[in-house]
């Protein structure tokens, strides 16, 4: 919890400074929700995208934008979309520590670049155990 609200803080501050309204989901290992943010004004579909991207980029163990640039360059990466319940969305990213996968950021509300620049600063705002 320790980290995850270390993550969060990280990731609001960035939405903050440029004044992102954005929905911020954070997952264990398991999927579960551990933390969720919505900023005032958020749309209300970045409750859904934002969990749906961060489970996305648990479930593959990469960034959600991974699946979003396979499905664009077409060919063989359009099968992607015959998967249920993915987000292929820029946005997620997974948390690494120790070189572990630990969880997962789910970040939607503004356009999917500055999603997943929310993501990322609270991802990288772990710090390895020691």
């Amino acid at each position: 919890l320790d980290q995850a609200k270390r993550a969060m803080a990280a990731a609001e501050l960035k939405a903050a400074e440029n004044s992102w309204q954005v929905a911020i989901t954070i997952i264990d290992s398991g999927g579960n929700l551990v933390m969720f943010h919505k900023v005032d004004n958020a749309p209300l579909f970045a409750v859904a995208v934002s969990q749906g991207k961060a489970r996305t980029a648990l479930d593959f163990k990469l960034p959600s934008k991974a699946l979003d640039y396979a499905i664009t360059s077409g060919g063989a990466g359009m099968r992607l979309l015959a998967l249920n319940n993915t987000t292929p969305l820029e946005g997620g990213v997974p948390v690494v520590v120790d070189g572990k996968i630990v969880g997962a950021i789910g970040v939607a509300g503004a356009l999917s670049p500055q999603d997943a620049e929310v993501a990322k600063a609270g991802a990288d705002a772990l710090v390895p155990t020691q």
